[in-house]
Formats: C-alpha cells, sequence, structure tokens
C-alpha cells in the first residue's frame, strides 16, 4: 500500500482522475484506493477537495445551485425534473400557516415530498406567531430535509396578511416568528427574504444578524425591495455585503436574474455566495442547472436540448402531474408549461393548441409524437430568456 501511494503522490493528479494503478482498485469495486489516492494528493497540496455547505446536518458539496420556491409552478413534477437535470436543493411551493392550521386541503397536498426530491425543503409563511408554531410542528412531522420561511414573497395579498415580504417592516416581529420555527421543530430552519421593503429600508444586513441570532442555519436571499417587485435589475452588492461580514457565519445563496450560465459564473465569482437559487429561468427549462455546472467545470456550453430530449421531460413532467393531481387537474395545469419547453420552435402554434386542448394523456402523447417527427433534426439556438415576461407571484 505504501509503495502504491507513493507511486500516486509522485504523478500529480486532477481532482477526478487517480493513478492507473489505483483507478484498477476503483473500477473493481473498492473505493479505499482512491481514497488514499487523494489523500497523498491533500497531502503535497496537489489537489483540493471541493468545498461542502452545511445547513445544519445537510451537506451540499461544491457550489450548489437551488431550484427556488414558485407558487403554482415547483410542485412535485416540476420538482422531479429539475432534480433528473441537476437541482441541489429544492423547495416546495409556499404554503400558508393558516391554511395548514385549518387542513385546508390545497395547503395539506403542498406537503408531500418524496425520496427521490432529498435534499427538500418545506417552505411556510404566516404573520402569527402561534400559527407558525403549530405549522412547523406539522412540518416536523412530514420530515422533510428542512423547514424554510418565506419572508420575501411581494404580492398584496401575502403583504395584505402582514406575511411574506410585509414582514420586512417589523424586524422584531420577523425575529418571534422565527424563534417560534426554530422551538418548534428538529429541522434545520433556513429564510428566503429580500434586501428591505423599499430603497429607504434596505435592512438585510440587521435582518440577516438576527435570524442567525434566533438559530436559521442559511439565507437565500432576492435581491430586490419588495417595493420593485420583479422590476428593474436585482442588486447582488448588498447580498455580497451579508455574505462578507463576519458576523456571518450561515450560508448565504444569491436569488435574482440568474438567467445563463455566463451569468451564474460571473455572479459565482465576484459576491462570493455559497450558492445560487433559481427560479424562473429553470420554468420550461429544466436544463439549466447541469448547463450551469457543466460551465463551471470546463468553460464551454452544452448544446441546447434537443427536441428528443424536450418532449421526453414533458411526457414525464406530464406523467408526474396526472399521477399527483389526478386526471383533469393535472392535464389542465400542464398547459401553462408548453409554451416555455416548446419555445423556439418555428410554426407550433397549431400544435400547441392541440396540447392544451386534449384531455387525455394518449391524445397529449400521440401529438407530441408529431412534434418530435416534424421537428426532427431541428437546431435550437441558445436560449434567451425575457425574465420580465416570466415573472410568476413568488418567488424567483
Amino acid at each position: 500500500m505504501i509503495l502504491v501511494l507513493r507511486t500516486i503522490a509522485r504523478n500529480p493528479v486532477g481532482p477526478f482522475k487517480t493513478h492507473p494503478l489505483a483507478l484498477r482498485y476503483v473500477h473493481n469495486g473498492s473505493g479505499l484506493w482512491q481514497r488514499c489516492a487523494i489523500a497523498a494528493q491533500l497531502v503535497l497540496g496537489r489537489v483540493s477537495l471541493p468545498p461542502v455547505i452545511n445547513i445544519g446536518p445537510i451537506k451540499l458539496e461544491g457550489f450548489p445551485l437551488l431550484l427556488a420556491p414558485m407558487e403554482d409552478v415547483s410542485d412535485p413534477p416540476f420538482r422531479a425534473v429539475c432534480k433528473d437535470h441537476g437541482a441541489d436543493l429544492m423547495y416546495t411551493e409556499f404554503i400558508s400557516s393558516e391554511g395548514l392550521i385549518r387542513d385546508a386541503i390545497k395547503s395539506r397536498q403542498k406537503l408531500d415530498v418524496f425520496d427521490y426530491e432529498k435534499p427538500i425543503g418545506i417552505q411556510i409563511f404566516g404573520g402569527d406567531e402561534d400559527a407558525m408554531a403549530m405549522s412547523a410542528k406539522i412540518v416536523d412531522a412530514v420530515q422533510p430535509d428542512l423547514l424554510d420561511i418565506n419572508f420575501g414573497c411581494p404580492v398584496k395579498k401575502v403583504v395584505n396578511k402582514g406575511a411574506g415580504a410585509g414582514v420586512l417592516k417589523d424586524v422584531k416581529l420577523m425575529e418571534r416568528l422565527t424563534a417560534a420555527c426554530v422551538r418548534s421543530t428538529t429541522l434545520p430552519v433556513t429564510v428566503k427574504t429580500r434586501l428591505g421593503w423599499d430603497d429607504n429600508s434596505k435592512n438585510i444586513m440587521d435582518v440577516a444578524e438576527r435570524l442567525q441570532d434566533v438559530g436559521i442555519k442559511a439565507l437565500a436571499i432576492h435581491g430586490r425591495t419588495r417595493a420593485q417587485l420583479y422590476k428593474g435589475q436585482a442588486d447582488w452588492s448588498l447580498i455580497a455585503a451579508v455574505k462578507n461580514n463576519p458576523r456571518i457565519q450561515i450560508p448565504i445563496f444569491g436569488n435574482g436574474d440568474i438567467d445563463s450560465p455566463e451569468k451564474a459564473l460571473e455572479y459565482k465569482n465576484r459576491y462570493g455566495v455559497d450558492g445560487i437559487m433559481i427560479g424562473r429561468a429553470a420554468i420550461g427549462y429544466p436544463w439549466i442547472f447541469n448547463e450551469i455546472k457543466h460551465f463551471f467545470a470546463t468553460g464551454q456550453h452544452l448544446p441546447p436540448p434537443n427536441i428528443d430530449q424536450r418532449v421526453a421531460v414533458i411526457k414525464k413532467h406530464l406523467h408526474h402531474s396526472i399521477a399527483w393531481k389526478g386526471l383533469v387537474p393535472g392535464i389542465n395545469e400542464m398547459r401553462r408549461h408548453y409554451t416555455n419547453y416548446l419555445k423556439g420552435l418555428p410554426g407550433i402554434r397549431d400544435y400547441r393548441l392541440k396540447l392544451v386542448t386534449h384531455t387525455s394523456e394518449e391524445a397529449i402523447a400521440e401529438v407530441l409524437e408529431e412534434i418530435v417527427e416534424t421537428y426532427a433534426g431541428f437546431e435550437f439556438e441558445r436560449r434567451q430568456i425575457n425574465m420580465d415576461a416570466m415573472a410568476y407571484s413568488c418567488d424567483a
């Protein structure tokens, strides 16, 4: 063994390669020699292990890419295809604490999480301490990997109830709501929020310190205020300031306007966050996660998914949608996704009309096969996203 380690140590290798002698043992089913090889390289300072981001007991290797919680979008069918294509951590749609307590069917259904999604967080929102504490206990019984609190949703119906981004106007209430959740669950608690209420009250630094002190294990920050909604450019400079604050010891994830591998790499390097949360850019395009990872690793773009790959994902998304929601709602709620999945195809309008009018999975599958035949060999251009046209209610 010593001789092998010496041989390996004298031959510099990259983090994902080892000496051929070690590879022989790895291919025979043992990871011991690979670990020895990497250990030898570490001793000589020739290779470094990828960083590990810890959220309580959750360990995310490298630079994690998170799927943002989006109302009416990030349900289990959508999460399934995002997980297939590289999402490292995902969240449910946000769930009303009042709805959970009332045992509302829609709120309860949003608690559904599955083993293949792990790690997965359940996100709740509300403005009442008792309701949030009781909801945290309900979530705890489901046993996802973490509990996330939404202090960022800017829509009026949520804000007017003193929840979501509305809590940004009362930081002490935000502290109490968070503390109530931390006390009521064994799960790691995380928060998603915004820079502040408006340009005159960008209080994210104070918020980050206070919430860390009451026990949250990670913080995701959308780079806009509530007053901005989704308008203008997200300001990541304040996100970077939070990350660079020596008082802050928890992971900081940035969110807002990430729509390409180039921008993801630029923001990763410029702002030094621990990971990136992606929302709107993943709608109808779950490939973005692996595209970003490939670009990080190689500096090269993956080719855009072809028509066979797109239709395969549509079919899986549809099948999961029907299985989880039932035939009619599963088909109806899938209709909003076809435009984004098939964007860029010339003359697709007539096919899309068929997709949104058929009422059986078999009929839709036949249309999808027609699309594959019609557009066989079609070369998609690299995706250009109009983020303003894709502003969903919460959050992106």
